[in-house]
């Protein structure tokens, strides 16, 4: 029966209201004549035309004060204010109106009871229907039960707005301050986040809403929660909402930027144009998670071209379509596709535009990937790395910046140590000349990379699991991709030639850790011996060819200070370029032959703690 009602459209509702407040009015009239006679009172003509014509004077009052605009399931003081001035408006103009029309004279107390008794008749049945739709409303499209964390301004707007949604319901807040546990805010208790515990049952989402707090304040609050298996959603901060306003459209998903936390400092915005603003800049890998971010972040600060190089035409076409969308001046950016390998084609891209500033990005990153293609990532990130550093001397580039890994440190793996040859191509080559000042900057894992383990994380939970992670010991390094590239700009400005810059990525995370984080804060449990019944498995598949437990940042202990606390200058040991050319000429031949121990032998006499962690996989390699 409740169901039929809901399902009736808004028109025909209006219409059951408007006939039942029509029908209230008028035996309430009839109450107040019996209350005040003190016996069922039976009116006379002129009277009893009075009662029946009641309901036309009554709706539209009601009507002018909105009463059949309000929706009863999110019923609140508001709407009831607006019935107690509907009331007594309606109350004293039939007062009136049967004082000068009535042949007999009308009690004047009947003005009072009948204004009592309209009120409490109309309010009532209205805060009747509320609690009866409610739970009807809440059972029938799966409303879920919703506590406010933060009983701010923020939070109280956020009420406000589930009050009419159909996915969320407000049951109550909870906050961290003492004076407002205990208490009614908008009628609803005010809780510790302690008395959760007690909650789970009847608890389906917890949303933080307290956009102002700082981060470390945000996940400090996250840990808390962590502790139940509730879904967690969080507002952003104030400057993302709209005018201060909290939307429904606002709650996002606990994101992996909200587990990490940061020093942040803002970026130098001399640094940030000194190498762009006005800069023929080309960013090579410009399709890439880190290339397609740097040129996000480059054509925003006003460069006169932006190149961007790119192999793959998919990720050229996304990008470009992307950034002239974007730009004001789409007729500056270039798309070029091309290969790092051809150092032709880069010599007439470099002449043609008359390139000042360089941000090498391509690079082939994926660990195994690399292990099962090991000529590839030496001819792309070895030799590719030399044509575009060669190109750049030969055409007088001011600034060119490697981007690197701290898989380059003490390698494990093939990627890795060819990294560390790119690194150790551009420290010769920056001292055996002065006019290309050549910046190299390492550092982590960003989050939303391609290969990153968050995504693939999120579309397992999607699924339904297992989360697959490689070692229960595993820990990484993560920033996120903005700031990282903020500080890649930063320090390819700071760079005098040949310099290595380490940027601070924080306290390492444990990735065992983390898969179960995600998994708790989407409203799941994990599944494993102890706990049967649950949503998610973890499933420990091994480390790949080539990984390792631990990544490191630097090779020495020979580190100094910048002045970005985040970017910090490393002094390594390097090979002068007559020592490096004769060896990359091996390294070349070997490749070009699929000379796969060779390779590696080369690789492992010229990259200092190369320590193969997996025998050669190569797919071509002859075993």
């Amino acid at each position: 029966m409740l169901k039929n009602i809901l399902d009736l459209s808004r028109f025909n509702k209006k219409l059951i209201m408007l006939l039942i407040d029509s029908i209230t009015v008028v035996i309430v009239l009839l109450l107040s004549f019996s209350t005040r006679m003190g016996y069922w009172y039976i009116p006379e003509q002129d009277v009893m035309f009075l009662i029946i014509s009641s309901p036309f004077l009554a709706l539209p009052i009601f009507t002018y004060f909105g009463l059949y605009k309000a929706v009863i399931r999110y019923i609140n003081f508001i709407v009831l204010l607006d019935v107690l001035k509907a009331v007594l408006l309606y109350s004293l103009i039939w007062g009136m109106f049967g004082f000068l029309t009535a042949p007999q004279e009308i009690p004047r107390s009947i003005i009072f009871i009948n204004c009592a008794f309209s009120i409490l008749s109309i309010g009532g049945l209205r805060v009747f229907a509320y609690f009866l739709f409610k739970n009807s409303f809440s059972q029938g499209n799966n409303q879920k039960n919703s506590l406010i964390y933060g009983a701010g301004e923020a939070g109280i707007q956020l009420v406000s707005v589930l009050e009419h949604s159909s996915s969320s319901f407000p049951i109550g807040f909870i906050d961290d301050s003492k004076e407002l546990q205990g208490r009614k805010i908008k009628g609803l208790n005010v809780y510790s986040v302690d008395e959760i515990a007690n909650m789970i049952h009847d608890v389906d989402e917890i949303l933080i809403a307290m956009p102002s707090i700082s981060k470390l304040k945000k996940l400090s609050i996250i840990n808390k929660i962590d502790l139940y298996p509730l879904k967690v959603k969080v507002l952003p901060g104030m400057e993302e909402l709209v005018n201060g306003k909290v939307e429904l459209s606002d709650l996002r998903e606990i994101s992996i930027n909200d587990l990490l936390w940061r020093d942040i400092v803002e970026p130098n915005k001399n640094l940030l144009s000194k190498n762009i603003t006005n800069k023929t800049v080309l960013v090579s890998g410009a399709g890439g998670s880190i290339g397609s971010e740097l040129c996000r972040r480059i054509i925003l600060l006003n460069p006169k071209v932006l190149i961007l190089y790119e192999i793959s035409e998919l990720a050229l076409y996304n990008i470009q379509k992307e950034l002239s969308s974007v730009n004001t001046l789409p007729k500056n950016i270039y798309p070029i596709l091309g290969s790092v390998n051809d150092k032709n084609r880069m010599t007439r891209v470099f002449q043609k535009f008359n390139v000042d500033t360089v941000y090498h990005a391509a690079a082939y990153k994926h660990v195994p990937m690399v292990e099962l293609n090991t000529t590839e990532g030496v001819n792309n990130n070895i030799f590719g790395t030399l044509n575009c550093a060669l190109v750049a001397m030969e055409q007088s580039v001011e600034t060119f910046v490697l981007i690197s890994s701290d898989k380059a440190v003490r390698p494990s793996n093939t990627m890795g140590a060819t990294k560390r040859i790119a690194e150790l191509i551009l420290q010769s080559l920056s001292a055996k000349q002065e006019i290309t000042k050549f910046t190299i900057v390492r550092f982590g894992n960003v989050l939303g990379s391609s290969g990153s383990v968050i995504p693939l994380f999120k579309q397992q939970i999607k699924d339904g699991g297992p989360l697959t992670v490689t070692d229960q010991k595993v820990v990484r390094y993560f920033m996120t991709i903005k700031e990282a590239v903020e500080l890649v700009i930063q320090s390819g400005a700071m760079g005098l030639g040949g310099d290595v810059f380490v940027l601070n990525m924080g306290n390492p995370v444990k990735i065992d850790d983390l898969a179960r984080k995600m998994v708790r804060l989407s409203g799941l449990q994990i599944k494993d011996s102890s706990n049967p019944g649950g949503d998610i498995e973890i499933k420990y598949t091994g480390l790949r060819p080539g990984e390792k437990l631990f990544e490191e940042l630097l090779i020495g202990d020979n580190v100094s200070d910048t002045e970005n606390p985040l970017i910090m200058r490393a002094k390594e040991d390097m090979l002068t370029w007559d020592e490096l050319k004769l060896i990359l000429e091996d390294l070349k031949l070997s490749s070009k032959d699929f000379n796969y121990k060779e390779i590696r032998s080369i690789l492992i006499r010229v990259v200092p703690g190369f320590k193969p962690q997996s025998p050669i996989v190569d797919i071509l390699h002859k075993n």
